[in-house]
Order: C-alpha cells, then structure tokens, then sequence
C-alpha cells in the first residue's frame, strides 16, 4: 500500500526557517521523480518544487514564489524528500504534502500526483 507521512510543519515567524520530511512507503522510491505541493485555505492545491529520481541541478524545479528560498533534496536510502524552508513568509502558511510526479527539470515538474496523497504537514507563518 502507497503511503507518504508528511512532518516538520508547525508555526515560524516571518524570515525563520524549517525543514519538512515525506517518507514514502509501498513504491519502488529510487525510481520517481517527488514533489512538493500546498494548499492554502481556499486556494488550489499548486506546485512548489520538485526533484527527478536522477542527480543534477538541471532536475530540480522551483515556483518562482519559493525559488533561493526553499531547498528541495532525496535520500533514497531512506525512501525520504525534504524541503528546507528559509526566508518564510506569511503567504507560505499552507499544507504541505509530498507526491509521486512524472518528471522534474530546472523549468518544470508533472502536475499530478502519480499515486495517492498523504495527510500533509501544516506550515503557519505568523509573527
């Protein structure tokens, strides 16, 4: 069975930083591309980065809003993506989840989760 377990989420202050962690269980991990995504209260669930299943810059992807920001990475040892949130905002403030994409470059990312979606993890920006 598919799952993702989304932590870290909790309440910063503006210009502060965290890092959350997905871990993936039930899918061959090491063999896609993972994303970020987040939702806002009444807004549509939009991307935030991603990172392709092979190495190098060019396959990782940013939303302009996060990018020099957020910092997206893999341990496929540990079936793990994370996302290291500096410089926050309160227009940050969402969940958060991770997802399966089909593919990740430096210009863009799949859309759509590939497999199913996890509880997430709440971000609060707030001073």
């Amino acid at each position: 069975q598919v799952q993702f377990l989304e932590s870290g989420g909790t309440e910063v202050q503006p210009g502060g930083s965290l890092r959350l962690s997905c871990t993936a269980t039930g899918f061959s991990f090491e063999h896609y591309a993972m994303g970020w995504f987040r939702q806002a209260p009444g807004e549509e669930r939009q991307k935030v980065a991603c990172i392709d299943y092979r190495t190098g810059a060019d396959r990782i992807y940013y939303a302009n809003s996060v990018r020099g920001r957020f910092t997206i990475s893999r341990d496929n040892s540990k079936d793990a993506v994370y996302l290291q949130m500096s410089s926050v905002k309160p227009e940050d403030t969402a969940m958060y989840y991770c997802a399966a994409v089909a593919y990740s470059n430096q210009y863009s990312c799949g859309d759509n989760n590939l497999l199913t979606w996890g509880q997430g993890t709440l971000v609060t920006v707030s001073s």
